[in-house]
């Protein structure tokens, strides 16, 4: 298993104030799921089914707020640190970024409900979100140094990867769980795998039309 820990690249151009904003939001929104309850995350998060008959179209925006579990939340909100702090404060900026990042979001939840429209499954969590700032990332800063801890049986270690050859790895996990899960569910084993990969392929098409005038800052 591989986890990001910090891009070593270059110094950050200005604060993420954004990205600060959307992790600080996350983390408001699941506390209050812990004090409201299951009532609350069946409310609010993402049903494919209700969304098609076009009811709780708000759940397309509150569901990217919320999360299963501590374990959820603490690796959506590592992910999107690692690599949206450089993409709003070095490239986007943070009204493009927080733009780009809820458009992500919507792509991810679109490809989910294309490809399993009637399931009353509940769907919540940023990760198809953070999955376009993985694809934005991925096309404008492709040679990265991430410094990432390394988990194998029985060994851990440090390593510094190209971001291109994590974020491939990750895309590919996503790739064959979401191919794998098509001849059953969209969402296997409570993950919702296509949103991942829509959200992942509207930040590479996205990413430059946003980014339209921007240079990268060096």
């Amino acid at each position: 298993m591989l986890l990001p820990l910090r891009d070593e690249s270059r110094p950050l151009s200005r604060f993420p104030i954004a990205l600060v904003l959307i992790i600080t939001a996350n983390i408001i929104v699941f506390l209050v799921e812990l004090a409201l309850g299951n009532d609350f995350i069946l409310r609010y998060s993402m049903k494919p089914a209700e969304v098609v008959h076009g009811q709780h179209l708000e759940t397309l925006f509150t569901s990217m707020f919320m999360h299963a579990n501590f374990v959820h939340i603490a690796g959506n909100m590592l992910y999107l640190w690692v690599f949206g702090d450089e993409l709003e404060a070095n490239y986007l900026g943070p009204v493009r970024f927080t733009i780009f990042y809820f458009v992500c979001g919507l792509a991810a939840s679109a490809l989910q409900i294309a490809v399993d429209p009637t399931s009353t499954v509940p769907n919540l969590g940023a990760s198809g979100a953070i999955a376009g700032v993985l694809g934005g990332f991925q096309l404008v800063f492709p040679t990265d140094r991430i410094l990432s801890v390394i988990f194998v049986p029985f060994w851990i270690w440090n390593a510094r990867i190209t971001s291109w050859v994590l974020i491939a790895v990750w895309f590919g996990l996503q790739l064959i769980s979401g191919v794998g899960s098509i001849t059953s569910t969209a969402t296997q084993g409570g993950v919702a795998y296509f949103a991942h990969i829509g959200g992942f392929i509207a930040g590479l098409l996205l990413v430059r039309v946003f980014g339209a005038g921007a240079h990268v800052d060096e």
